[in-house]
């Protein structure tokens, strides 16, 4: 046998050799597993600004139903307004223009006595009523009415109510 061709068939390859695509295979791995985290991050982003946005809307609603619940107790209580007997009086207050919201108010009274009131000069009682009202302020994001079954399963949508108690005295 030639000596040189013995000596080609017993040479050893070096290490480095037999780990061939291991690198590639690294590479594809780490690559995965970046993009995994790049996704989670956007969506943690993502929803971190979805709820940002649905509490400022939140607050608007609320400012809202507190728009509507003054302008009950304006007509309820005033001279100037036109719920002097509350029956079961109902008005939507159109705020989209200004706010992006409608208000429901709904205004209900019940009259009490409390006791009675006694006129030294006429020697005479009479009964002192006080009546009470109560004062429903419902505010959403539809644009029909206020509430809106329809939409309440929807993401975009926003109600808040208000609820208010006063008195004649």
């Amino acid at each position: 046998m030639n000596a040189p061709a013995l000596h080609r068939q017993t040479r050893l390859r070096p290490a480095w050799r037999k780990a061939r695509g291991l690198g590639a295979l690294a590479a594809l791995v780490i690559v995965v597993l970046l993009s995994g985290l790049a996704a989670a991050v956007v969506r943690l982003g993502w929803s971190s600004q979805t709820g940002m946005a649905q509490d400022v809307t939140s607050a608007r609603a609320l400012r809202a139903a507190n728009s509507g619940a003054e302008w009950g107790l304006f007509q309820a209580l005033t001279t100037g307004g036109t719920w002097t007997s509350c029956a079961n009086a109902t008005q939507t207050l159109d705020l989209r223009a200004d706010t992006g919201f409608i208000v429901t108010v709904t205004c209900s009274s019940t009259l009490y006595n409390e006791g009675q009131t006694r006129d030294e000069t006429a020697d005479t009682t009479t009964a002192s009523t006080v009546r009470v009202y109560t004062i429903s302020a419902v505010a959403c994001s539809s644009t029909t009415s206020c509430p809106d079954n329809s939409l309440a399963a929807n993401v975009a949508y926003v109600e808040r109510e208000r609820l208010v108690h006063a008195s004649s005295r």
